[in-house]
């Protein structure tokens, strides 16, 4: 996307509370790939998205430092539950830290560990699946994430279009990107869009 109308759509999303500007700052100073963070503008979507679909347990596989956990806790109800999924501890002791300052962090739960086992301990079903990790088990965690959706249901899969490498896959990443968007799009089970919010943003609904 041209950098100005970038940062003009940033402007004019609605602004979050202080503890995301804070959360923003410091993964961008502690962190080696802080562009892995979801900003502003997807974090916004995302809450919006708990909260047309009346959400109450989310499933989040991949939670970096949490912007994302925390932005989508602030739209689930007050009985709601979030499960963020991550295999580095490091940034799950950032996340946890800024889940601390804000009421409806409580409604976090992470989880330590590979997110393919993590999964096999978690039962659903799930109303939202947001899927953020590891690209090369993309189509893995989105087998996973449908046996643990609800009907009407909502899976959510971050970088569908890897930076345009989709088109022409060169690299694993990609191809399994590729690969699952393929395959979310010939899947009977759901219907589905893939928007062209910040790296792509597929959305896939359980019929």
């Amino acid at each position: 996307m041209n950098e100005d109308i970038e940062r003009y759509v940033n402007d004019v999303t609605q602004e979050g509370e202080p503890v995301f500007e804070k959360l923003r700052e410091e993964t961008y100073r502690v962190t080696s790939n802080p562009q892995m963070q979801v900003g502003r503008v997807e974090g916004t979507f995302l809450r919006m998205l708990v909260a047309m679909s009346r959400a109450r347990r989310i499933l989040e596989i991949g939670t970096f430092t949490g912007y994302s956990a925390l932005m989508m806790a602030s739209a689930l109800p007050e009985d709601g539950v979030l499960y963020t999924l991550d295999n580095n501890e490091e940034h799950l002791d950032v996340a946890r830290r800024y889940f601390s300052m804000v009421d409806y962090g409580k409604k976090i739960r992470p989880v330590l560990g590979n997110a393919l086992d993590s999964l096999r301990e978690l039962e659903g079903p799930f109303d939202l699946v947001f899927i953020d990790a590891d690209k090369e088990n993309y189509p893995a965690y989105y087998e996973m994430a449908m046996e643990r959706l609800q009907n009407g249901g909502l899976i959510v899969v971050d970088n569908a279009l890897r930076g345009g490498d989709v088109l022409h896959p060169k690299d694993e990443r990609a191809r399994a990107t590729a690969e699952l968007n393929r395959n979310i799009a010939k899947d009977e089970r759901v219907e589905n869009v893939l928007l062209t919010v910040r790296d792509g943003i597929m959305i896939a609904r359980k019929k």
